[in-house]
């Protein structure tokens, strides 16, 4: 861990009002990234706090990654006492952000008017669960809900006559990455013309997106050429391939690559096949092409695979769980999972930042907080006494 912020968001302050995964991903990342980021959170502290294993109450594995490089705040946003300490805290920072439902923020006084009247130039980013103008506008909206909506659980049923969710909270980080660039491009945008805006980032939008780029196939054309979903993503042959003694992941995936392939597995027949000739003709034949790969897989071991498909440069890897990555030689290599010591938690491992910048690198430069364990420090870099800030304890802005 470095003790200072030299990323590229270095000198940007974030009052950070998100909680779960969605935003405090992104907020997570704008954080690696150098920004000052000061989560304000209930007296309860975020849910996300109590997800998962831990060794301490408020310090759960799922915190210990998001609130890394942030400073806890806690403020009750339903106190009225709350209101000035708030508009002070707006006023020396550069984004304001929150997922907070329409009509709970225009409830608590902290919708874009109230607060571009504290801050003219701040950005204002919004994330909530649908785009405005629709009719789900108020709907809550979580990762499973989302996944189902998008289409990307049925997209599981087409391949497994299942319909079921991803095992990872993929529409939440999807949608916290389109976070980030939204807030990043709008300080972009600050930064060239002076101007604060209102960024809004709509869940089912965002993941819909996400979900159907590859996936409009014919119905990109009108009248449709065709029903949506990609076939190559949708045949029940592509996955991880057994061998004689386990799994493994192999795409040929160009001309070259499937030459090389089908001569590797002794079937030079398939080679002259009208249905494997060419990238379009695999695309009509795909499912009876993974089909064949399948097969001759079973020939050989695991070990065997990788060393003759390495060997002839036709894409290859070894079929991992979330505990073999802990053995990884290249994430070893690499530093993926460094390991640093807690003041309270002890010796814990956490990410590396993945993206390089080579003048202003991102990282890990502040431990992850306790519930409120900066709201004294933040409330005197805004100006705020000892006698002020228990005056605000007594009246019930920290919680009772």
């Amino acid at each position: 861990m470095t003790s200072k912020p030299r990323g590229p968001l270095e000198g940007i302050r974030v009052i950070d009002l998100t909680t779960v995964m969605l935003g405090p991903f992104s907020t997570q990342i704008l954080g690696e990234m150098g920004a000052d980021v000061i989560k304000i959170e209930p007296p309860g502290g975020d849910i996300g706090r109590w997800t998962g294993v831990g060794k301490h109450p408020g310090m759960s594995a799922a915190y210990m990654m998001k609130g890394r490089n942030k400073r806890s705040v806690v403020l009750d946003l339903k106190q009225p006492e709350v209101k000035e300490p708030l508009r002070r805290l707006v006023e020396s920072a550069d984004v304001f952000v929150h997922n907070i439902r329409p009509k709970a923020v225009v409830r608590l006084g902290i919708d874009y008017e109230k607060i571009m009247a504290w801050k003219e130039d701040i950005i204002y980013a919004a994330a909530t669960g649908y785009g405005e103008d629709g009719p789900y506008v108020d709907r809550p909206a979580y990762d499973d809900l989302i996944q189902g909506a998008s289409g990307l659980a049925g997209l599981f049923g087409a391949v497994t006559g299942t319909p079921r969710y991803g095992p990872t909270v993929l529409a939440d980080k999807t949608t916290g990455l389109y976070l980030t660039y939204a807030i990043t491009m709008a300080l972009f945008h600050r930064e060239r013309t002076g101007e604060g805006q209102r960024v809004h980032v709509p869940m089912y939008e965002s993941f819909a997106g996400f979900v159907m780029n590859e996936h409009m196939q014919g119905r990109s054309f009108e009248p449709p050429d065709g029903p949506a979903g990609y076939q190559r993503m949708l045949t029940p042959h592509r996955r991880p391939y057994p061998t004689a003694d386990g799994h493994i992941c192999v795409l040929p995936y160009n001309d070259k690559h499937w030459a090389r392939f089908f001569e590797l597995a002794d079937r030079p027949d398939l080679t002259q096949d009208e249905r494997f000739a060419d990238q379009p003709s695999r695309s009509k034949n795909i499912d009876a092409l993974y089909e064949i790969v399948g097969g001759i897989m079973l020939s050989r071991t695991t070990s065997e695979w990788q060393e003759v498909l390495e060997t002839a440069d036709i894409p290859v890897m070894p079929m991992n769980t979330p505990e073999d990555l802990f053995d990884c030689p290249h994430l070893e290599a690499v530093g993926m999972f460094p390991e640093v010591d807690h003041p309270t938690e002890g010796r814990v491992r956490h990410l590396k930042v993945p993206v390089h910048f080579s003048k202003t690198p991102g990282g890990y430069y502040h431990h992850p907080e306790h519930i409120g364990q900066s709201t004294e420090a933040i409330l005197a870099d805004v100006g705020y006494s000892p006698e002020e800030i228990s005056s605000l304890r007594a009246a019930g802005a920290m919680g009772k």
